[in-house]
């Protein structure tokens, strides 16, 4: 039985998006040092504001100012911090109900230990020294002995209002394809591709996932297949991806390889990007050293008639 492998990866994208009047306000107002809730027709305070009333479902945007203390509601200590987390030594995350408030706001709460945090305790903002319109404005929150900060009564109204954010969203984990796909990778760098058959529709699939995704059956039987196939459905890619050396625009597409059941996905390269089609004949390209085909070429047969091919797409 091959090694099974794994390899970490990381899976991470900027997300862009606006803002609505109340959220816009309120990271507006966090860059201005006032927090800032949204008022329900029933009389509560939502911190952080939110569009729509969680109960009646009715659009609200009555702005109203909290002040910048409260007091723990529940908490969790963090005792290894994150990447990008709001601290670099551990911390407690916080539910504070601020004062002025009914409802709770999520944060980091920076205290020596978990020894020092209990429900009920009472705490402030930390501002951050430079702010941008984000939730990070708000830097942590910290205990506080004083008396209950004050409001200043600010409109809920700016000049210069944020009126979108990038969220960077990153996933690390680590990946381990499992005996099956192991396998199907271990023979991908001898160049052959080989996926797996079930043992009760004798269906061929590739990539090979350990068990027939239509009977449920473990597989186990291997089969080599192609190495050519055929273009099933494809897609023109207009947008350059940044860790990519590959110029726009250019075609992803589904191959189902001679012999298989199932299609996996390739680039086409050596024909122009308008002239790919359905039916097309394809072979894969290597380059040394490679574990993969670096992408598929026309083989100059006939296209594959759409009858041989209909039950792959």
């Amino acid at each position: 039985m091959p090694e099974v492998l794994k390899a970490p990866l990381v899976v991470e994208f900027p997300f862009t998006r606006s803002l609505g009047p109340v959220q816009s306000a309120f990271l507006t107002g966090l860059r201005e040092r006032v927090v800032l809730g949204v008022r329900t027709t029933d009389g509560r305070t939502l911190v952080p504001p939110v569009e729509y009333d969680p109960t009646t479902a009715e659009e609200i945007h009555d702005l109203v100012e909290v002040a910048p203390t409260g007091t723990v509601t529940t908490w969790a200590w963090n005792h290894a911090p994150r990447r990008g987390q709001p601290l670099a030594t551990p911390f407690a995350w916080a539910l504070v109900r601020l004062d002025g408030a009914d409802t709770a706001l999520l944060h980091a709460l920076d205290v020596p230990g978990p020894e020092a945090v209990h429900t009920g305790m009472r705490v402030r903002v930390r501002w951050s020294e430079e702010r941008t319109g984000a939730i990070t404005d708000i830097a942590c929150f910290e205990p506080h002995d004083g008396v209950a900060g004050q409001p200043t009564g600010h409109s809920g109204r700016f000049e210069d209002e944020v009126t979108g954010i990038v969220a960077h969203a990153r996933l690390d984990y680590t990946y381990s394809p499992g005996r099956a796909q192991s396998a199907y990778i271990t023979e991908l760098s001898r160049q052959r591709t080989v996926g797996e058959r079930c043992p009760s529709c004798r269906k061929v699939y590739v990539p090979p996932r350990g068990a027939c995704p239509t009977c449920g059956v473990a597989t186990a039987e291997q089969v080599e297949v192609g190495p050519r196939g055929t273009v099933t459905t494809f897609c023109i890619v207009n947008i350059k991806a940044k860790n990519l050396d590959i110029d726009v625009p250019y075609v992803y597409a589904h191959i189902a390889l001679d012999g298989a059941d199932l299609a996996l996905h390739g680039r086409i390269g050596g024909i122009p990007y308008d002239q790919v089609r359905m039916g097309l004949r394809v072979e894969p390209v290597w380059t040394e050293g490679a574990r993969h085909p670096d992408h598929y070429r026309p083989t100059g047969e006939p296209d594959a008639d759409y009858d041989t091919y209909k039950e792959l797409l």
